[in-house]
């Protein structure tokens, strides 16, 4: 198995998320094993992003108390503050992979973190940035989460 794992937002707002079950059986799937195998890391960013999405999304709208109840949950993850270094890096990677600068935040926090693996469907499947690869949750449906990362790691 892999390292930690470092989950975007869109991953987290799918489990709420019933107009999708496709996506929705997929993401609490993918919940479900990083947070038995203690692997789940994010940043403050995606708590945030998390929040707004829970309360104020297009196809969602939680009791703003809900939603602080699932965000809290998340703390045990670990979350990344971002801080200067974390910026710094994300400009870097903003310039030299030419992303949008949320993506590039995210990928910095996942490096900041230590994860090799940064789970989201904003990214290119399989795309590599300096130790981080990216796996679409979404891209392989005959394969479970555990089959993914342990495919990751060979």
């Amino acid at each position: 198995m892999t390292g930690p794992v470092f989950v975007d937002t869109n991953v987290l707002v799918y489990r709420h998320d019933s107009s999708d079950a496709v996506k929705q059986a997929r993401a609490e799937t993918w919940h479900t094993l990083l947070w038995r195998q203690r692997l789940g890391r994010l940043s403050f960013q995606v708590l945030q992003e998390l929040y707004t999405t829970l309360i104020r999304g297009r196809r969602l709208s939680l009791d703003p108390a809900r939603a602080r109840d699932i965000v809290l949950d998340y703390i045990e993850w670990q979350p990344i503050q971002i801080d200067l270094a974390v910026l710094r890096r994300a400009w870097v990677i903003e310039e030299r992979f030419r992303l949008s600068w949320w993506d590039a935040l995210i990928v910095a926090a996942a490096q900041a973190s230590e994860s090799p693996v940064l789970l989201t469907e904003d990214l290119q499947h399989g795309q590599r940035f300096d130790g981080v690869r990216v796996v679409d949750p979404f891209a392989s449906p005959e394969q479970g989460p555990r089959e993914v990362l342990e495919s990751m790691s060979s």
